[in-house]
């Protein structure tokens, strides 16, 4: 509670910058509270949450998973800011593809319109279900409400009860909530138990499984997404409590409403007990749940961090006024910046859409000509966009969704190229401390359309390397304003240094997940919840890797139709393979380099001792052509 008994927030990240005598800290609410503390973890294992509601998750759900190389490796612990348990040396991560691509039988469309129960059957409400979703992936934040200042936020803070979660973090030492040990991260655990939380946008069916942890951790979900979603079964299964849904076809403001009616609704009925906070495993929801998170007083992004790391320009200015590594850059708005552009960033460069479209219309240029080329082949591929399902795909006559050509930004980035190869970091912050953050490298991507290629953990590059890369996706996320949560940062080591490609305020997409959990222990679904609810994160880091990964969606060679997919069943039944999964189907018409961005055509995932090995390995299955196409 604040001074005089007054109301305040449990989460002092959504308001930092107001007045410092209030001594507002990152993740936390004033530090003052007249509850008497804890003085160990097992005294801190006793607290009990109360008015939780009365569901609780099924107890199949609730069983949990589990979780040497001769390298040398960059250690993703936090640099010494933390006691760590027996020490931690080296570490990185793995990256993973965005959940898109140009082809109706891709990934995002296959599982979405063809596997997704409830959605396959109804594709009027897929044509009218991605206007939320349209505005949010080209014109980002659309007409979403602007962030607070800070008198609002203020005014926000006097008005709210601190949620039932903050009152059990208030009796608990801070030494105690930021031990980095298996004790520690089982009463972070403890402290997650019973709590409601709300997840904006179920995604793609493959994020089932961030569901089922959150069952596995006893948290009460309530999923807001667009009815008929395949996550409303959830509910029938036991893994999630409620399934509110709000009609995706509205404007976003008109989402942001009834979203926000639907939580401060929460506990009337005894299922739930009022939102204890906000997550989203979806890029595209966001911007959504930060400013749902500032008007209730949850933890949560700053919005205009959000808004920055979103659009690429911003991104730039931002590291620039910090001082951090920035390419060459313009944006060009109108034909007539292209001549400019030739003349302040040169070549070769890369043109990209500033509204956030990803692998889709970017391209390498190497001279004025092309550059001319180019930004009205972006500009024209654009105005073909459709969304749907949260993808961004190529329109057809086949393809349900949105027309995106009457909302898209078309301002393009030109920007210095970046040679080198692609890492991934991964990095986990709280408090405004970076807790966790692990390199893993990406395999070259397929110019000029730069879709990736592989990827494979622990890191092989040098690890004076790994930790410039590491030191600089740190930055990255600080220099955007963040100071808790779990995120995707992209880069490249350049011949110059270390440069951004982008922060993504989320966890990554894909195998990211599996890649963190196989090679280092970490559960990024878990530390999103963590930080979702405003519980400190330090996750545990072992000694050396438990394991060594490599992955990659394998671009199909040339155009044509898939012919037979029996190979990934005989692949699959291989030592060492994860998985081997089908991103398309027989008779599937793809599209290869030759014509434009390579569809992918699979997904494979295997395992090995060190990951030079791990990475042979799945380049030999990629070499057998898993997926035939003629």
């Amino acid at each position: 509670m604040g001074a005089g008994g007054s109301k305040s927030s449990m989460c002092g990240s959504c308001f930092s910058g107001l007045d410092a005598k209030k001594n507002f800290k990152p993740d936390a609410a004033p530090t003052r509270n007249t509850a008497e503390q804890v003085r160990s973890i097992t005294e801190a294992m006793q607290l009990q949450r109360t008015g939780s509601g009365t569901f609780l998750p099924s107890p199949s759900t609730r069983a949990g998973r589990a979780g040497s190389d001769t390298m040398v490796w960059a250690s993703p612990a936090p640099y010494g800011s933390i006691p760590t348990p027996p020490a931690a040396i080296d570490v990185d991560f793995d990256l993973v593809v965005s959940e898109f691509t140009q082809a109706k039988d891709s990934l995002a469309c296959q599982l979405d319109m063809v596997d997704a129960p409830g959605r396959a059957t109804a594709k009027t409400l897929m044509s009218q279900r991605s206007k939320f979703e349209a505005e949010q992936i080209l014109a980002s934040p659309g007409t979403l409400p602007r962030p607070l200042n800070s008198e609002e936020r203020e005014a926000v803070i006097r008005s709210i009860i601190p949620t039932a979660t903050y009152q059990m973090l208030s009796q608990i030492p801070q030494k105690l909530l930021l031990s980095q040990n298996d004790e520690g991260q089982r009463l972070r655990r403890k402290l997650a138990d019973g709590a409601t939380i709300v997840v904006i946008s179920a995604g793609l069916p493959g994020k089932r499984f961030t569901f089922e942890r959150a069952a596995a951790l006893g948290l009460k979900v309530v999923i807001i997404e667009h009815p008929g979603s395949w996550s409303e079964g959830l509910v029938k299964d036991g893994v999630i409590a409620k399934f509110l849904p709000v009609d995706m076809s509205q404007p976003s403001d008109v989402v942001f409403e009834q979203a926000l009616a639907h939580i401060q609704s929460l506990g009337q009925d005894g299922i739930t007990g009022a939102a204890d906070g906000i997550a989203t495993f979806v890029e595209l929801s966001v911007p959504l749940v930060s400013r749902l998170a500032e008007r209730l007083g949850l933890p949560g992004h700053r919005p205009s961090s959000v808004d920055n790391a979103r659009n690429k320009h911003a991104t730039r200015a931002c590291l620039k006024a910090a001082g951090l590594p920035t390419p060459r850059n313009l944006l060009i708005k109108t034909p007539e910046d292209v001549e400019k552009a030739i003349e302040q960033v040169g070549f070769p460069a890369v043109l990209k859409p500033s509204s956030g479209a990803a692998s889709l219309g970017v391209k390498k240029v190497e001279s004025a000509a092309d550059i001319k080329e180019a930004y009205q082949e972006i500009i024209d591929e654009l105005k073909t966009l459709v969304v749907t399902s949260g993808a961004l795909v190529k329109g057809d006559p086949k393809t349900q969704g949105v027309d995106a050509s009457n909302i898209i930004d078309l301002s393009v980035l030109c920007e210095q190229y970046l040679d080198g190869g692609e890492v991934d970091v991964d990095v986990v912050f709280s408090q405004g401390e970076c807790r966790y953050a692990a390199v893993a490298d990406n395999g070259p991507t397929m110019e000029p359309y730069f879709n990736e290629t592989w990827a494979a953990s622990p890191s092989l590059l040098p690890k004076s390397e790994q930790k410039q890369l590491q030191d600089l996706g740190v930055e990255c996320v600080k220099a955007l304003g963040f100071t808790s949560g779990v995120f995707h940062v992209e880069c490249k080591m350049t011949s110059t240094g270390p440069q951004l490609i982008e922060v993504n305020a989320r966890m990554g997409g894909g195998q990211v997940f599996e890649c963190n959990l196989r090679t280092w222990g970490v559960d990024l679904v878990e530390e999103t919840y963590f930080a979702a609810l405003g519980i400190p994160s330090a996750p545990p880091v072992p000694k050396q890797p438990l394991c060594a990964v490599a992955y990659c969606y394998v671009n199909a060679p040339k155009s044509g139709v898939v012919k037979d997919l029996s190979k990934l069943e005989a692949i699959l039944k291989r030592e060492g393979v994860v998985w081997a999964k089908p991103l398309v189907q027989v008779g599937a018409e793809v599209v290869g380099p030759e014509k434009g961005l390579p569809t992918w055509l699979c997904d494979l995932f295997v395992t090995g001792s060190t990951a030079k090995g791990a990475l042979k390995f799945l380049q030999d299955i990629e070499a057998e052509m898993p997926v035939p196409v003629s």
